[in-house]
Formats: structure tokens, C-alpha cells, sequence
């Protein structure tokens, strides 16, 4: 094909969350199963410049790239779905786009021009949706918002513009909406569509394809009603069906035609699409012949989205040992000593997954406590590590009032803190830390290798010595209480090459005890989950059937 890229171009009506993130990397799925190099970008309309400081309730997770750039949860959903590697170039945010903008301006750029949202905005952002187009046949980029919403308009006339600027046959738009079913009346109905592509055309844009999310196969008939009313083929309203497991999008959208569609309209020729791998997975999920509960103690419970890319590594650990995964959500804030047990007793292994702040950090103490006394396997991540580490200090080290300086900055035993200078293997400089720095700034950001000590839970998992993991947190390991924990049992078996940096602990005489200060969740995929992951499984299954005997 060459070096020039074709544009999909993925908007959203009628509501939110009907799935155009997931909608995003499933197309990718597809074109990547026909042999093509494929990238994904998402523009959200929100001011914020990232999502970094955002509310987990709000937002969701924050997912981190290698390049340690904060980003959208749905480059997770990208990352999992193909072989894209993702980072700043990727996530577009208005509060970006008009922060590159303004910058400029104040250097003199425009030579003293009139700023305005056409042309010098939606100039910035079609600029940067070229910057993911490196190296790649399609470039999916999908915005953020619904249809109608006044926030995201500048994304909306930039790649209306986009298309004249590229040609038709290099740029094609998916337009995914709802089509509902009356339980009542016992019929879909398509009027939503309707109003949802007039919307959109009204602005300037003629869809190409239609996802048709509902909880049934359209009908021939429906099909045809939803293509006269919006100007689009029959062949071209495509089902989104409902589906137990995100892994079967893929296969519903080929069952459907998308894919033939795509190539088609972009006049693409490819190899037939090899979707074997998928089916199997599926297949997998769907009849698995055993399962395991984890409990997740953490205190965005209400919110599921807010550990997206945890849960789903999870279901691909499950995968790996042809298990089934039960996910119980622990609020930490009402575990107390006297009900712990309770809370936790039909698990057959505990996650403490990352996160700020204090609130429920108790709660979380008495979990890995209560893991660690009944051996039942503990999985710490990031705060999970790091509250692994305080439990263990008070409760077998004898430093009973031994906390985080996060959370105490008064305790005499700080074995977690605020690490100020340490050496940074990937720019090999001397890095600095400063508390009245902006939050950013004080963030362990983005992949740093890590070297793993043989004979540990951690490198029969890996089979390496060397690894590299994302990052996302201010706080580390205290060294001056290393001696000290590790003369008590805690094993620490991985550090960051230069032994500066404590990346793994674990816990001897154990049937699996791992802590860990990254964040492995986002480097899982679903044909490829994370080791750690899949170990953590196959130790709960373990449990599991110990205490069937």
C-alpha cells in the first residue's frame, strides 16, 4: 500500500457508553487480521489536558504507555485488541490541543493573526491526528463525546475537513448509535438512528457505516428502513450486538460484513482475515471447566470502569489456565479487623489493586494481613505493594507503627516514602523529586526495567531476568529498612537494575505472595496475558481445590 495512511473515523450518538472505544479496537482487530498495519487515536473533547488528575469516578482508570504518557481507558481497549503500540501521539484532549495552540500564539507564530477555532484549531487537530499515521496502512480514530454535544464540535468539523483534504477513497466514517428494543411493543425501534445520523449530517457529515448497537441481529427489513432513512447501504448497517464476553466483537462484526466493508469502501485489497485465534479464545472463556473467585479490595468498587485494564487481565489470567474468573469487588473502607474474615472468606485469592490517598488504607492492611496468615495467594499492585509491605513490617517485623509517609507523615518507620533523587535508567540521569512540584512531576511515569532474582515467585512467572513494566506512582520502597524486612522473611525479588529501586516483594513459605510497584495489568492482552497474572490464577485455583479436599 505504500506509506500513506487511510483514516476510520468513529463517532457516537444517542447516549454514551454505548462502546465506541471497544467498537475502535475490534475494527482494528479485524483490519489487523487481514494482514494491515494498524494504529488507533482517540480525540476527547474534555478540557482537562490529561487524564491524570481526573476522578477515577468520573473518568475511569488512567492508562499508561510505555512513553508514560496518562491517557484514555480505551487505549487499553486498543492495546489488547491489536499489536498497536501507543503513547503521546495517541490521546488528543481539547485542553491539549488548545494548550499547543496558545502556546504558539504567545511565540509569535501566527505573526500576529486573529486566533480562531477555524482554521487555527481544527488545523492543530487534524496536524494531530497525522502524527499517529507514521508507519501504518489505517489510522482508527475514534471521538470522544456524543452527537449533538457543543464540546466536541471542533473535533467534528476537523475531520469533515479531513476528508477533503485526503480524498474520499482515504478516509471513511463509522457512525456507532443505538437501535433499542420496546419489550412493550416487541419491535426495535430505529428512530433514534435516525435522529442520531441527521445530527451528524447536519454538521457536514455523511456516515459510511452504521454500528447498530441493540441486544438482537437486525432484521433484513430493519436494516433497509435504517438505510433509506440515513443514505446508507443495506450492506452497510452493520449489527453491534450485545455479547457476554468483549472477545466475540470481533467475530459478530465479521459475521456481519464490517470488515468487507471497510476494505471495500477504502479500496483496500488484503488477504482474507485469519480470525482463528479469536474463536478459540472465545471458545475458551465461554466453556471453561473450573473457576476461581478474587476478591478486589480497593475503594472505587461502585465503578468497575475505574479497574478496567485490571479486570480484564485478570479474565486472560483465567483464560491461560481455562478458568473462569469471578470478580468480588471489596469496599476497603468498611474492612475492619473483627470482619475481614468474614469479607474475605469466600476467596480464593485477594488483589489490592493501585491507587492515592488514605482513604480505606486500613481496610486494605487487614486484607494482605489476612492473606498472608491463611495463605491464601495475594496479588498487591503498585499501593498494593505497598501496603503488603507496611502489613508485614508491623505485624512479623515488630515496627508496629510503620506506614507510608503518604499516610502519616509523622510515623517514626516510614518503610513506604517519597524517594527524592534516585538514577533513572531510561534517560540515565540523576532524577530529583520535589513535593511542591505540579502532580505530574513527582510521578514515576512509563516503562523502567526491572531485574528479576531467580528462585522467586516473579521469575518462574516471567522465565527472564530482565523485564520492563509501566509505572504510575510518587512513592517507593524505603531502603533503609530493607536489611531489616528481609532479615524477617520479605523477599525482595526484583529490583530496578541499578538496585536503587524496589520493584517486587514477596513472601517466603507462602503459596503465592507477590507485590509488585508496577502496574502489569496494562501490558496484559488477551492472546498474551501478563505472567504475573496468569500465575496469580493458577495459585487461587490451586487454593481453591486445596480446600475442596
Amino acid at each position: 500500500m505504500g506509506d500513506k495512511a487511510k483514516y476510520i473515523f468513529v463517532t457516537g450518538g444517542v447516549l454514551s457508553s454505548l462502546g465506541k472505544g471497544l467498537a475502535s479496537a475490534a475494527i482494528g482487530a479485524l483490519l489487523e487480521s487481514r494482514g494491515l498495519r494498524v494504529t488507533l487515536q482517540k480525540l476527547d473533547p474534555y478540557i482537562n489536558v490529561d487524564p491524570g488528575t481526573m476522578n477515577p469516578f468520573q473518568h475511569g482508570e488512567v492508562f499508561v504507555t510505555d512513553d508514560g504518557s496518562e491517557t484514555d481507558l480505551d487505549l487499553g481497549h486498543y492495546e489488547r485488541f491489536t499489536h498497536a503500540e501507543l503513547g503521546r501521539d495517541n490521546n488528543f484532549t481539547t485542553g491539549k490541543i488548545y494548550h499547543s495552540v496558545i502556546a504558539k500564539e504567545r511565540r509569535g507564530d501566527y505573526l500576529g493573526g486573529t486566533i480562531q477555532v477555524i482554521p487555527h484549531i481544527t488545523d492543530e487537530i487534524k496536524r494531530s491526528i497525522r502524527l499517529a499515521a507514521k508507519g501504518v496502512d489505517i489510522v482508527i480514530v475514534e471521538i470522544g463525546g456524543t452527537i449533538g454535544d457543543i464540546e466536541s464540535l471542533p473535533f467534528l468539523e476537523a475531520i469533515r475537513q479531513f476528508q477533503a483534504d485526503v480524498g474520499k477513497d482515504n478516509a471513511l466514517y463509522i457512525h456507532l448509535t443505538l437501535v433499542p428494543y420496546i419489550g412493550t411493543a416487541g419491535e426495535v425501534k430505529t428512530k433514534p438512528t435516525q435522529h442520531s445520523v441527521k445530527e451528524l449530517r447536519s454538521i457536514g457529515i455523511q456516515p459510511d457505516i452504521l454500528l447498530c448497537r441493540t441486544d438482537r441481529y437486525l432484521s433484513n427489513d430493519i436494516k433497509s428502513k435504517i438505510s433509506l432513512f440515513c443514505n446508507v447501504g443495506v450492506d452497510a448497517v452493520v449489527t453491534a450486538k450485545d455479547v457476554e464476553c468483549i472477545y466475540e466483537v470481533p467475530l459478530v462484526f465479521h459475521k456481519e460484513g464490517l470488515d468487507n466493508k471497510i476494505v471495500e469502501l477504502l479500496k483496500i485489497w488484503t488477504r482474507a482475515p485469519r480470525l482463528e485465534d479469536w474463536s478459540e479464545l472465545v471458545d475458551k472463556i465461554q466453556n471453561a471447566q473450573e473457576s476461581v473467585t478474587i476478591a478486589i479490595v480497593g475503594k472505587y468498587v461502585d465503578l468497575t470502569e475505574s479497574y478496567k485494564s485490571l479486570n480484564e487481565a485478570l479474565y486472560h489470567g483465567g483464560a491461560a489456565n481455562d478458568c473462569n474468573v469471578k470478580l468480588v469487588f471489596v469496599d476497603s473502607e468498611k474492612i475492619e479487623d473483627e470482619t475481614c474474615g468474614e469479607m474475605l472468606a469466600n476467596a480464593d485469592g485477594v488483589l489490592v489493586p493501585g491507587g492515592f490517598g488514605t482513604r480505606g488504607i486500613e481496610g486494605k492492611i487487614c486484607s494482605a494481613n489476612y492473606a498472608r496468615v491463611n495463605k491464601i495467594p495475594y496479588f498487591g499492585i503498585c499501593l498494593g505493594m505497598q501496603i503488603a509491605v507496611i502489613e508485614f513490617a508491623r505485624n512479623v517485623a515488630g515496627l508496629a507503627q510503620a506506614n507510608s509517609s503518604e499516610f502519616d507523615e509523622l510515623t517514626p518507620d516510614p518503610v513506604i516514602y517519597l524517594m527524592l533523587e534516585w538514577f533513572d535508567e531510561k534517560t540515565g540521569t540523576q532524577q530529583q523529586r520535589d513535593e511542591s512540584s505540579d502532580k505530574g512531576a513527582t510521578m514515576r511515569l512509563g516503562a523502567y526495567p526491572c531485574r528479576l532474582v531467580k528462585d522467586t515467585f516473579a521469575y518462574k512467572a516471567y522465565g527472564l531476568q530482565d523485564i520492563s513494566e509501566r509505572h504510575r506512582h510518587r512513592y517507593e520502597f524505603n531502603n533503609d529498612f530493607k536489611t531489616q524486612l528481609i532479615e524477617k522473611g520479605l523477599v525482595v525479588s526484583g529490583t530496578s537494575p541499578t538496585g536503587d529501586l524496589v520493584e517486587i516483594i514477596e513472601i517466603k513459605d507462602h503459596p503465592w505472595f507477590v507485590g509488585c510497584q508496577f502496574h502489569p495489568e496494562f501490558k496484559s492482552r488477551p492472546m498474551d496475558p501478563h505472567p504475573l497474572f496468569r500465575d496469580f490464577i493458577k495459585a487461587a485455583l490451586a487454593f481453591k481445590k486445596s480446600r475442596v479436599r
